[in-house]
């Protein structure tokens, strides 16, 4: 299959691979068109801390590859393609970021970091079983915020009280039984 780039360039699927680095200026962009509708070079190098030229090779490349529509001194879009490629980035971003934080309270910041690493490795199969998870953890009667604080305890511990995980386990029965009747 070939794709023909803004440019007239050809476009074919063998080039259209994406290295982690392409990937994060990707989800740049998508932030930036979400907030200002359109991203510009100088704020993708302010977010990502690089150099201008570093951006504009990326640029280039993302051009090439048919993902952004973006001529020197002009704005930067994504194609439909690189939008639903960054759309995809920033879910499991999101998701990732969403599990270090809340289930296991790793701080805002390492959270970020962590979360950016893993959303490039991660498939989407295995994102879609964690988002099930935290959806569990959020409605499941015998999970939920004290569920996570019994893991915090047990982080800090590394002691599993079996005594309390029974007597947890009565009350939410004792809940359930309840909300049936």
């Amino acid at each position: 299959m070939v794709i023909t780039n803004r440019q007239g360039g050809n476009v074919t699927a063998k080039n259209t691979e994406l290295s982690e680095s392409l990937e994060d200026y990707l989800e740049v962009i998508w932030d930036l068109e979400k907030a200002n509708k359109v991203a510009r070079a100088k704020d993708i190098a302010e977010k990502m801390r690089v150099q201008s030229a570093t951006v504009t090779g990326a640029l280039r490349n993302l051009v090439e590859k048919g993902f952004i529509n973006y001529e020197p001194y002009s704005f930067v879009t994504l194609t439909h393609k690189g939008a639903k490629i960054a759309r995809e980035i920033a879910r499991k971003h999101d998701v990732l970021k969403d599990f270090l934080l809340r289930v296991l309270q790793i701080d805002a910041e390492k959270a970020d970091e962590t979360a950016c690493r893993m959303e490039h490795t991660m498939d989407k199969i295995s994102v879609n079983k964690l988002l099930k998870f935290i959806q569990f953890i959020d409605n499941c009667p015998r999970t939920g915020e004290d569920w996570v604080q019994s893991f915090m305890n047990y982080c800090a511990t590394d002691n599993l009280d079996s005594v309390d995980c029974k007597a947890c386990l009565n009350a939410c029965f004792n809940q359930y039984k309840h909300q049936k009747n």
